[in-house]
């Protein structure tokens, strides 16, 4: 008999995001296996960065130390206020220059195409372009050009990617999502104004995800500002205590799967 294929769908969340790095490290702990991630804004770049070889201890030591400095590029607003390209060369380091389809797990990163509407997956190309394309929070990052498609954050069309790391042959989806809608949230930027607007629009959508996936987890990190890098220890330790939560429903899951 052979055992399921575990797919993990990375929500987004900005900082909230590194909230993964927890629930990746207590999965690997657990013996519980990763076979395939599809990801949606920092979900894509927590996967894709894990998916290339950064071992826990590296995607901690990275986290810790990640600044808001490291990515931000001001540009002459037009489309956006950051340009991404500093963000870009630093997704391109941390991925040692590879494509998706040299990774080690299969990954596919979700990008919007701003102009028609749609889901767009990576599967292959390189990795740094395709994450760029998904963190492309809209009206804060210049949208990213590939293939002639205008591109912007994958969690303006799919949050939490359950369907995608299903489409990607994954018997068991565990889930996570780091982005529920903090009520009270003080505003106090055009960047708090997006995000919370965001995270509005895709609460009910993100209601039905919990259905289609096997397990969802959801780290209370709602309480910390998505922009503000300076939280992150507490951030990934909240990952990790709600995936302990959650570990034996996910190995019971696996257990019922190779009982069917």
């Amino acid at each position: 008999m052979r055992e399921p294929k575990i797919g993990l769908a990375l929500g987004s969340g900005g900082a909230r995001g590194f909230a993964h790095v927890g629930v990746i490290k207590v999965m690997k702990e657990e013996g519980i296996p990763i076979d395939m991630i599809a990801g949606s804004s920092m979900g894509a770049l927590i996967g894709t960065f894990y998916a290339a070889g950064l071992d826990i201890e590296r995607l901690y030591k990275l986290a810790r130390v990640f600044k808001r400095k490291y990515y931000l590029d001001f540009t002459v607003p037009k489309m956006g206020f950051i340009s991404g390209k500093r963000v870009k060369e630093l997704i391109r380091v941390f991925t040692y220059g590879r494509r998706l389809e040299e990774l080690d797990i299969p990954v596919a990163v979700v990008a919007t195409d701003i102009k028609r509407g749609d889901k767009v997956l990576f599967r292959e190309g390189p990795i740094a372009e395709a994450v760029r394309a998904s963190i492309s929070i809209p009206g804060i990052f210049v949208p990213e050009r590939i293939g002639g498609r205008l591109l912007v954050d994958g969690g303006v069309i799919d949050r939490v990617p359950v369907s995608v790391a299903r489409e990607m042959g994954a018997d068991i989806v565990v889930a996570v999502d780091v982005a529920k809608v903090k009520q009270d949230q003080e505003i106090t930027s055009i960047y708090d104004v997006i995000i919370q607007s965001l995270d509005i629009l895709q609460m009910e959508l993100v209601k039905s995800r919990e259905f289609a996936a096997d397990i969802m987890i959801r780290p209370p990190v709602e309480k910390y500002n998505s922009k503000a890098f300076t939280d992150i220890s507490e951030i990934i330790s909240i990952g990790e205590e709600e995936a302990r939560k959650n570990i034996s429903r996910i190995k019971e899951s696996i257990e019922n799967w190779k009982e069917t």
